[in-house]
Formats: C-alpha cells, structure tokens, sequence
C-alpha cells in the first residue's frame, strides 16, 4: 500500500520561503514519477512541479516558476518542493501525487497519478 505523508506547511509573510517534504512508502520510490498540487478555497487544484524518477527533467506551473523548485532524494524516498517569494496567491492545501508512470503532456492532470498525500498547509499574508 502506497502511503505519501506531506510536512513543512505553515504560515508566513509575503516574500517568506517554505520547504515542504513528501516521504514515501510501500513503493518502488525510485522508479515513480511524483508531483506537488495545490487547491485554494473556490479553486480547481493545480498541478505546481512534477520531477521525473531520476530527478530530472523538472516542470512547473507556470505560476510558480522561478520561484519554487522541485526536487528529490531516492535514498530518502522522499520529494521535497523549496517555496521562496511566496505570496498570498499561493495560499492553498499542497499534495504530493505518485504514479508509476506520467505521460509528461499530463503532467498537471490529477488523474494521471494513483497515490496521493492528505496535504499541508500553506498560508501567506500580505
């Protein structure tokens, strides 16, 4: 059984930094491709970064490049996305998402993965 467990959540100020972490268990971590969502209140969710199993090739949202990065410690099992310049637009709950395999066209679509996380927060204020 597949089991993602985010941290790092909390609250900050606008043009703060959070590190959040996703450690995974009961799956060949290595070989998953892993993604990190959003949902604000009202909102769709949104595909944010996805990394490839061997940590490379990154994508983002176009919303969050530059500023957020994606990345990955296989010997941890554990899929990490650093936030820096947060503003309160990136206010949302943040889950990380697992497959076997992710067609990179579908990168940002939540029903390409299988296994999720519950989430952490993320609050700014201005």
């Amino acid at each position: 059984q597949v089991q993602l467990v985010e941290s790092g959540g909390g609250s900050v100020q606008a043009g703060g930094s959070l590190r959040l972490s996703c450690a995974a268990s009961g799956m060949t971590y290595g070989d998953a491709y892993m993604a990190w969502f959003r949902q604000a209140p009202g909102k769709e969710r949104e595909g944010v970064a996805f990394i490839f199993p061997r940590g490379a090739p990154t994508y983002y949202a176009a919303s969050v490049k530059g500023r957020f990065t994606i990345s990955r410690d296989n010997a941890k099992n554990t899929v990490y996305l650093q936030m820096d310049r947060l503003t309160p637009e990136d206010s949302a709950m943040y889950s990380c998402a697992a497959d076997a395999w992710v067609a990179p066209s579908r990168w940002a679509d939540a029903n390409a993965y299988a296994s999720w996380g519950q989430g952490t927060r993320v609050t700014v204020s201005s």
